[in-house]
């Protein structure tokens, strides 16, 4: 067995499809493929390339087999009601009848990515010298072409390292340390992923989590058409590792943690080769490279291992680096002109559909750094990585064509693609014209774009905290009006869903929240004050700002705050349970928390706001008490009478409504705990705001 793992021979043979394993306990788990029925649901495979003989199970399935099949699966796959999925055929299962035991006993006989079994084979090598992440990938490959023969690091250091050339003394007995300790830690890492018991089936599941769990909310691989064998396996493990959020066992936590490691240890090691690797449809290589580092930033920046989450802060700058060594955003934008018709043969179609597939990931995957970098920025309390206001790469598809399951579907969404030559640098330098000179936002963006142009204004808000005018940066009253522009191109745009418009306004409440003060901030100081340890928002020690908290929650940006802050909880509470992955949630919820807090400690526990808030006027300043406000402005005109405090005496209005904070939060203490099964940074949240509470009462 440990000489077939190091040649790569498989030497046990299927005796109903002709597949070939290296392990015979690979085969066995294998043949219960077979044993079902063969009139049972397919299961959707990796590669549209390779045909097989007839059997229960097809290996390879096209595209639109694969479609079909999923759709299947999909709806065939009973699902815990804890992850309901919005706008899917998923039926929900009462948790009274779920069985007790693991889920991947549903699917012990039927792999939905069979080529999981494969991953699994190499993930459980027998020899720990034999670092399997560490792959072998050309520039140029055939799609046929396997993508997982692997390097030692030790072959790595001796051919692709000048340091190798040493042939003694103290040069080489570093050389040769760092291969040992590199081995050391492959073998270690792997030693864990065998002890948490993770099998084929749950790497099945985890990317089946993925798909229909976290992509919808965070479009940046293409399901339609994703090849499992023409991925790097770090991706692989990365997308997996957040697919194990979704599962119901407590172990897949710890089972992810490994993936998530593993994959860790696969990028830091090999980068220099992933690096080098071109798909078959890609314009450049490094894309799956900086992809993988988008999606290992995501599960790494929001985990219940703070380890974890200050190595994903330590290293949430390689992405952009990776990026810049590539020029992938220097590569030209997918022509329209390149869009077949729908008369064209299939193959014709399917070719341009994959070309601007993988041009659309690899647009999306750059963006996607952009919007995390705003969220680790925020939470690791540094500046952020890259000048956000700079970003010249130009405006995604919509979601309707990315979402399209067929290349006739594309084909026709792609026809209405809008074509003017928008880059984001552009939009959000327009948002900062004089007033009544941008338009911009009056085009129908998609929800992808608009979070990174709602990342590009949260940039700003650390240098708008200081006093002092820096050149080159916007102060809090054109920060304002920009965000007022944002507000008003969400409410009226017509290619957005009810969930993604909801989900856009969470995060553009909790950036107009810090606009009126850095909740990070906030928190720092009343954890400060009174003693409270939380490991949720980093900043220098050193540098420990004082804040009056009963002076701030007695000012207009205070009760600004307390608006955006009540909105946001408002709006977790009404996303569909389906949409409830959102990676800002947990961000977002405790920045309301912590104005709850600040404004219960300044002895305001029981609040009068307006029934109904006119956000453009939140934004305003400079309100005159004596100002005439038309009657039908009603709203406006309560929600200035709130912003200037006339809402202390004012008790009795019939268009103004009572919040008694500290029950607020002991109800947002509730949707952390359904949250931290998501996202664990919710488990470092949980404590903060318990002692919260007990300090407020």
């Amino acid at each position: 067995m440990n000489e077939a793992v190091h040649t790569g021979v498989r030497p046990y043979k299927c005796k109903e499809c002709q597949r070939l394993f290296a392990r015979q306990d690979s085969l066995a788990r294998h043949e219960k493929l077979h044993t079902k029925d063969a009139n049972d649901y397919p299961s959707p495979s990796s590669t549209h390339s390779i045909k097989r003989p007839s059997s229960s199970l097809s290996i390879s399935t096209s595209p639109n087999e694969f479609r079909e099949a999923s759709s299947q699966t999909f709806q065939s796959q009973p699902t815990p009601s804890h992850v309901s999925t919005f706008g899917d055929a998923t039926p929900i299962m009462p948790s009274s009848t779920l069985p007790h035991m693991p889920l991947s006993a549903d699917l012990d006989f039927d792999l939905m990515w069979p080529d999981s079994e494969d991953l699994f084979e190499t993930l459980m090598a027998p020899d720990p010298t034999n670092p399997w992440q560490i792959p072998q990938i050309n520039t140029h490959f055939s799609p046929a072409q396997s993508v997982f023969n692997f390097l030692t690091p030790t072959s790595i250091i001796d051919k692709a390292s000048p340091m190798s050339s040493v042939c003694s003394g103290e040069s080489h007995r570093a050389v040769h340390n760092v291969s040992e300790m590199v081995t050391n830690l492959s073998a270690s890492v792997t030693a864990a992923i065998e002890a948490s018991s993770i099998t084929s089936v749950f790497l099945d599941e985890c990317l089946h989590m993925f798909f229909i769990r976290f992509i919808p909310t965070f479009p940046v691989l293409h399901r339609a058409t994703f090849v499992f064998k023409e991925c790097t396996q770090p991706l692989l493990l990365n997308a997996m590792a957040i697919g194990s959020l979704y599962l119901g066992p407590k172990d897949s936590v710890a089972k992810g943690e490994a993936l998530w490691r593993l994959a860790h240890v696969a990028l830091t090691t090999s980068w220099e080769i992933l690096i080098t690797h071109r798909g078959s449809y890609d314009s450049c290589p490094g894309i799956q490279l900086v992809t993988t580092a988008l999606l290992a930033q995501i599960y790494g920046s929001l985990s219940k291992n703070r380890a974890i989450r200050t190595t994903s802060q330590a290293f949430h700058a390689l992405g952009f680096f990776w990026a810049r060594q590539c020029a992938l955003s220097d590569s030209q934008p997918y022509s329209l002109t390149n869009i077949p018709s729908l008369d064209a043969s299939d193959e014709e179609k399917h070719r341009a559909w994959r070309v601007w597939a993988a041009k659309e990931i690899q647009q999306r995957a750059l963006l996607g750094h952009y919007v995390v970098d705003g969220l680790i920025s925020r939470m690791s309390g540094e500046a952020p990585s890259v000048r956000h206001a700079a970003n010249q790469l130009g405006l995604p598809s919509s979601e309707a064509a990315f979402e399209a399951r067929t290349a006739d579907q594309w084909i026709a969404h792609m026809k209405y693609q809008e074509t003017a030559p928008l880059s984001f640098r552009k939009i959000i330098t327009s948002l900062f014209s004089p007033l009544g000179m941008c338009h911009t936002m009056n085009h129908d963006f998609s929800a992808f774009a608009i979070r990174v142009i709602l990342e590009g204004l949260q940039s700003f808000l650390a240098d708008c905290e200081n006093d002092e005018m820096l050149i080159g940066v916007p102060t809090k009253v054109e920060l304002r009006r920009a965000l007022v522009q944002v507000y008003q191109g969400i409410k009226s745009n017509i290619s957005i869903s009810e969930p993604e418009r909801l989900e856009l306004f969470l995060r553009w409440h909790t950036i107009c929240l810090d606009a009126c003060k850095d909740s990070s901030v906030l928190c720092r100081a009343v954890c400060s004050r009174y003693g409270v340890p939380q490991h949720v928002c980093g900043g220098p020690e050193s540098s420990k700002v004082e804040v009056d908290l009963v002076s701030w929650a007695n000012t207009e940006d205070g009760r600004r705050a307390l608006l955006h802050a009540i909105a946001i909880q408002e709006i977790v509470e009404q996303l569909p349970r389906g949409r409830a992955h959102v990676i800002h949630i947990p961000g977002s919820l405790f920045a309301s928390a912590t104005v709850y807090c600040v404004f219960s400690i300044a002895g305001q526990t029981m609040v009068n706001i307006p029934s109904h808030v006119d956000w453009p006027s939140v934004l305003s300043s400079g309100y005159d008490s004596s100002e005439a406000i038309p009657a039908a402005s009603s709203n406006i005109a309560e929600t200035r009478k709130y912003i200037r405090g006339e809402y202390a005496v004012i008790l009795e209005s019939q268009l103004a409504e009572s919040k008694n904070l500290l029950y607020e939060l002991n109800s947002m203490q509730k949707l952390f705990r359904c949250l931290s099964s998501q996202w664990g940074i919710s488990y470092d949240m949980e404590p903060v705001i318990d002692q919260w509470i007990a300090l407020c009462h």
